[in-house]
C-alpha cells in the first residue's frame, strides 16, 4: 500500500477527505437516508431495505461507525444504529464550509 502521506495535510483537511471518503458510495448514502428517515435506531432492517446481502451491509456501516456518522450498541445478538448527531453536525459544518467558500477565478479555464 502507498504511503498517503496524510501528516502533511492539516487535521481539518484530513477530516474533510474521511468524510468525503465514507460518503462515497451510493449504499452508504442509502443507509444514512434510511436511518434519517426512521428517526429511530434500526436493529437488523437494514438488509431488508437494500439490494445488498449481509456481510456487505455490516461493511458499510462498520466504515459509517469508524468515521462517527452513525453510532450502534449491542443489544443481546443484534446490533442497533442510528445517527450520530454531533458528529453529523460537525460533517454537515465541514462540508457547508467548503462548498460556501467564495470562488474568485472567474475567467479560468473559459
Amino acid at each position: 500500500m502507498g504511503v498517503t502521506k496524510t501528516q502533511n495535510f492539516t487535521e481539518g483537511q484530513n477530516r474533510t477527505a474521511q468524510l468525503a471518503k465514507v460518503l462515497g458510495h451510493p449504499a452508504r448514502i442509502a443507509i444514512l437516508q434510511y436511518l434519517i428517515k426512521q428517526k429511530t435506531c434500526i436493529c437488523g432492517d437494514l438488509v431488508d431495505e437494500l439490494p445488498l446481502a449481509q456481510a456487505t451491509v455490516s461493511q458499510h456501516l462498520k466504515e459509517l461507525k469508524n468515521s462517527g456518522l452513525i453510532k450502534g450498541e449491542i443489544e443481546g445478538t443484534s446490533v442497533c444504529y442510528c445517527i450520530n448527531e454531533p458528529v453529523w453536525e460537525e460533517a454537515r459544518d465541514i462540508l457547508l464550509n467548503l462548498f460556501n467558500a467564495p470562488l474568485n477565478n472567474t475567467s479560468c479555464c473559459n
